[in-house]
Order: C-alpha cells, then sequence, then structure tokens
C-alpha cells in the first residue's frame, strides 16, 4: 500500500534531488530538500482537508487529482504562480517576468514580497471562510464541544460566515494594511489592495464552494432514485445522462480541491523566498513536497484514517483558520515559516491524541458490555 500510493513521490524526489545536484551542485541539493520539507509540514492539514473530500470522488477522479492535480499544483502554483505574481504586480509581460525570474533573482524576490499584502489577502480570506462554515455546521462529532456547540447554534444564522470574513477583511485592511510590510522592511498603504484581493478570495470561494456543493447535492439526489433515472434515460436514448450528472459533481469537487490547494500553497511559495529566490530550486523542492501532500491524501482516503480517527478533520480545520489569520497577520509583520507549520502540527497531533484516546474508551465501553453480556448469558438471567 506504501510503495503503491507513495511510489510516485519517491521518484519524483529522486529525479528532483538528482536534478539540482546536477543544477547547481550539492548546495543546491540541500536547498531542495529542506524547501520539500518546508512544504509538507506546512502542509499536513491541506492533505487531511482534502481527504476528506477526496474521500466522496471515486478512484477515476481520485486518480485524475493524482496526475492532473499535481501538474496543476507543481507547475501551476509553485513555478507559474510566482512568476505571474511579478507580471501582474510590474506590469511585466510573461516573458520578461521569466526572464527577470531567472536573471534578475534579487529584483524578482523584491516584486514578490511587494505583492505578498494582495496573495495574503485572497489565500487568507479563502481560508478563513473554510474555517468559518466548518465550525458554524452541527456536527454529530464534535472535538471541542465547549466551543463548536455554541458555534453551531451561531451557525443557524443566514450568511454569519461571510458576515464576520468581511468584518475581519475590513479590520485587517484598516490596521495590517495601512503599514503593509514590503521589500527591505520599509511600510506602505495597500488597504485598497487588500481589500479588493481579500473580496476576489471571497468571491472565489463562494463560487467554486457554491458549485461543489450544488452538484454534490444533485449527485446524492441522483443516486436515491439511480434506478428509475437509468429506466427514464434508456427511454428517452440518454444512457448516459446519470454518469454525465456525476461527472459534473467530481468535477466541481475537483476544481474546487484544486482552488483549495492553491490557497494552502501560498504561504509555501512566500516562505520559500527566506531560504532561496531561484525560482528553478523553489519549484523542484515545493514540486517535491506537494507530491508527498497529494500521496498523502489519497492514502488517507484508502486507509479510511479520516473514519478511524474521527477529530482529524476538525483539528485540521482549525489549523486552517490559525493559518488565515497568521497570513492576514503577515501584511504587516514577518512571521517565521517555522511557527505557522508548528502550529498547523500541533493542533493536528492534538485533534489524532483525542481521537486515539476516543477509540480507547469507545474499546473499553464495548468491551465491558460485551462482558456484562456473557455474565447474565452464564448466569442464567
Amino acid at each position: 500500500m506504501v510503495l503503491k500510493t507513495f511510489g510516485w513521490s519517491f521518484a519524483v524526489t529522486a529525479l528532483g534531488l538528482v536534478a539540482a545536484l546536477l543544477f547547481g551542485g550539492w548546495t543546491a541539493l540541500g536547498v531542495v530538500a529542506i524547501l520539500s520539507v518546508l512544504e509538507i509540514s506546512l502542509s499536513f492539514d491541506n492533505a487531511v482537508v482534502n481527504a476528506g473530500i477526496l474521500k466522496k470522488m471515486n478512484a477515476f477522479w481520485q486518480k485524475i487529482f493524482l496526475t492532473i492535480g499535481i501538474l496543476i499544483a507543481v507547475f501551476g502554483m509553485r513555478l507559474v504562480f510566482p512568476v505571474v505574481i511579478v507580471a501582474v504586480s510590474a506590469q511585466l509581460g510573461p516573458i520578461e517576468a521569466v526572464n527577470l525570474a531567472l536573471n534578475d533573482k534579487d529584483q524578482y524576490q523584491q516584486l514578490v514580497t511587494d505583492a505578498h499584502p494582495s496573495i495574503a489577502a485572497f489565500g487568507g480570506m479563502f481560508l478563513l471562510m473554510i474555517f468559518l462554515d466548518f465550525v458554524f455546521e452541527d456536527r454529530d462529532i464534535k472535538w471541542l464541544g465547549w466551543l463548536e456547540r455554541p458555534l453551531s447554534k451561531l451557525g443557524k444564522v443566514d450568511m454569519l460566515s461571510v458576515c464576520i470574513a468581511l468584518i475581519v477583511l475590513l479590520i485587517s485592511a484598516m490596521t495590517f494594511a495601512t503599514h503593509a510590510h514590503q521589500h527591505g522592511g520599509t511600510h506602505v498603504d495597500k488597504a485598497e489592495t487588500v481589500l479588493l484581493a481579500g473580496i476576489g478570495g471571497l468571491i472565489t470561494y463562494m463560487i467554486v464552494g457554491g458549485l461543489s456543493g450544488y452538484f454534490e447535492d444533485k449527485l446524492e439526489e441522483e443516486e436515491e432514485r439511480e434506478h428509475e433515472a437509468e429506466e427514464a434515460a434508456e427511454r428517452s436514448g440518454k444512457p448516459r445522462s446519470a454518469v454525465q450528472l456525476a461527472g459534473k459533481a467530481a468535477f466541481f469537487m475537483f476544481l474546487y480541491l484544486e482552488v483549495l490547494d492553491a490557497s494552502f500553497s501560498f504561504d509555501g511559495v512566500i516562505g520559500a523566498f527566506a531560504i532561496t529566490n531561484d525560482i528553478v530550486l523553489m519549484a523542484l523542492g515545493l514540486g517535491i513536497g506537494a507530491m508527498y501532500v497529494r500521496s498523502l491524501t489519497v492514502y488517507l482516503v484508502r486507509q479510511g484514517t479520516l473514519d478511524d480517527y474521527v477529530y482529524l478533520e476538525h483539528g485540521a480545520h482549525y489549523a486552517i483558520g490559525a493559518l488565515a489569520m497568521i497570513l492576514l497577520v503577515t501584511i504587516q509583520y514577518q512571521i517565521n515559516e517555522i511557527v505557522t507549520g508548528l502550529i498547523g502540527v500541533v493542533l493536528i497531533g492534538a485533534s489524532f491524541w483525542s481521537s486515539v484516546r476516543r477509540n480507547k474508551a469507545l474499546a473499553a465501553a464495548e468491551g465491558k458490555a460485551g462482558s456484562d453480556e456473557k455474565t447474565e448469558v452464564s448466569s442464567g438471567v
């Protein structure tokens, strides 16, 4: 199972490290290795959340997530995205931006740093909406009951998540954005930029998440009346209508996963500049890390880990909420990537430990119940 799931990750790791060695020697190899570890540590919560969505998709779409999805993740977010940042922020053409990234790394890093407020606002709002919609939903299984019970009651208020997100964005624009951190330690007013980018992140979440939820609901409705739909489709000469609907549902869930991964990758891409400003090494290191995150997502699904450790998804969403707030704070202040990664690891680790304790308690209760039942039978009661 491990080799089957992580085989491609191992292969990409070997190829990536060899490419780094040939490109820049042992120093480059070390940089790529560090970037890989950084990406995995920052994105572990991403894998847990992705697994919760991916388990609803069939084997075909899981394969698409590992093939086409990884191409988008590696080449789109880890290679093209940093170049697009420079092109948009500096109003350069794509070719000029690529040339700048390859031949003037210091200027390239400066432009990316200056574009960080808009990146942080967009990604922060997208992730914040994921967190808010999770904690405001009434769930049968609660990890931090003292917090989640009152929040689930508040969640009955329509559009509460959007209202809170907009309030957080407004406060961020009026505080952090007025002294946004720029290259060289200077600070400038980027309130308007942060507002526009944050609203863009909110709109993106509502469109992609809304379409994904809509088609997921339609798929569930279709499954409930599957036999009737098939008979009706055959009579109308459209025997594949149910499959097409499932494809729409899976496609929009896949699209949602890709946007989610993009938002998670913001901190990894920005954090990578603290280690290197070489776009080639950055793409290699973050690409290797992204492969492991993808493989870990599929592993969690196939092993049923989220079903066995029921609080993992809670911990991951709390980590998302923490990351969203950290991104907004980094508009003005620099926060070490190690701190960002450790917060996620601690929250997920705590949720895992709570899940283990819950499983032990349930097993003990079942064992006691079985023992009592045997005693009753043997005593003739």
